[in-house]
């Protein structure tokens, strides 16, 4: 069961990782799926605004902006788990299109 277009291999998930963590939205855009990055974009600066309005005058920088914090966080996590996902399934499938058609288990004789 070869096939005759092996897919590519997907990009590195730690690439998308620190491109995750040192710009927002941007392991998304290197995953193919921007509008996704976007959707994450625009909640951190909704619930940044939104935690600025309520946290009280004496809260730090973090502090006042949590909610934008918490959804850049949410969206490394996002984007690196979207990653690991695709390189996973890349690997499986590699595997599977091997030669070795009983996946590393000998048949019983």
């Amino acid at each position: 069961m070869t096939s005759s277009n092996p897919k590519p291999a997907p990009v590195n998930p730690y690439l998308v990782l620190g491109s995750a963590i040192v710009l927002p939205a941007s392991g998304h855009v290197i995953l193919g799926v921007p509008v996704r990055g976007l959707q994450f974009l625009f909640f951190m600066v909704i619930l940044a605004w939104v935690t600025v309005r309520i946290a009280p005058p004496d809260a730090g920088f973090i502090g006042r902006h949590a909610g934008g914090f918490l959804i850049y966080a949410l969206s490394i996590l996002d984007a690196y788990k979207l990653a690991r996902i695709r390189h996973a399934r890349w690997v499986h499938n590699a595997v599977q299109d091997s030669d070795n058609s009983h996946g590393g288990i000998a048949p019983h004789t």
